[in-house]
């Protein structure tokens, strides 16, 4: 029987700016439901790896593959449709949409009426709204936010605001997850709520999760494997256990 795929293989992926290699031989494999960490020093590279990733940059070398697709060359769309997600440093909402808005915007992709049928208001219409706000409504369901559908966005408090990024990022029906700092600026209840909401996404849809954070404890708790980089390339790869003892990453990032 052979070896099921990886979600996520990249091999030798890199991109330079100019005489600068931002990131250099960044290889990476994820399996199916898998969480893997990011970490490293500010300015190491990890946004960077992201960004290659969503279509952002295109890499000056190397390659990466979702589901054993080649995803070099693609737009952030075409990323986005074979299904890739991600949430960013700084949250990005709609402030002004409602909370239910900001995840039925998500789901735009899948939408099959036509602009006549939207104008007209046509029964295809209205049905394909309905299913689309009972999805919706079961994401936020699932981040108990469902009582908060009809608030406007930028009235969250910053914990929630970081819920709906993640709940609207589950409507694009995404293979790989990429969370970007999810605990940067959160007190240690809203941390707490995060991870759960992180292993349950996890154990519903079966999803692969890549995390870059900060939160060392947040990293060690929920992460089965980490990746370390430094200036633009890997020094370490291991268990939570393992990266957290390498003399490479404790004199890097970790301290003494």
């Amino acid at each position: 029987m052979s070896k099921e795929a990886p979600v996520l293989q990249a091999k030798n992926l890199g991109i330079q700016f100019g005489g600068l290699k931002a990131v250099n031989n960044f290889d990476i494999e994820i399996g199916k439901s898998e969480l893997v960490g990011l970490i490293g020093p500010n300015g190491a590279g990890k946004t960077t790896v992201f960004n290659l990733l969503t279509g952002v940059y295109q890499p000056t070398e190397g390659t990466f593959f979702l589901n054993g697709e080649k995803m070099n060359g693609k737009l952030t769309h075409q990323v986005v449709a074979a299904g890739i997600a991600r949430t960013f440093q700084n949250i990005r909402l709609f402030k002004k949409l409602s909370v239910i808005e900001n995840v039925k915007v998500a789901f735009n992709k899948n939408m099959k009426y036509s602009m006549v049928s939207a104008i007209l208001r046509t029964r295809k219409f209205w049905k394909e709204e309905e299913e689309i706000d009972k999805k919706a409504r079961e994401l936020l369901a699932l981040f108990h936010m469902e009582h908060l559908a009809d608030n406007i966005a930028e009235n969250l408090p910053y914990g929630q605001q970081r819920k709906l990024e993640i709940a609207r990022a589950l409507a694009t029906d995404m293979k790989l997850l990429l969370l970007d700092e999810p605990a940067a600026g959160m007190n240690p209840t809203e941390t707490g709520e995060l991870l759960e909401a992180i292993n349950l996404i996890r154990e519903k849809f079966n999803i692969s999760i890549l995390l870059i954070e900060h939160d060392m404890s947040l990293v060690m708790n929920i992460c089965e494997r980490i990746v370390v980089i430094d200036y633009g390339e890997i020094i370490a790869k291991g268990t939570p256990e393992e990266v957290s003892k390498n003399p490479k990453v404790i004199a890097a990032y970790l301290g003494e």
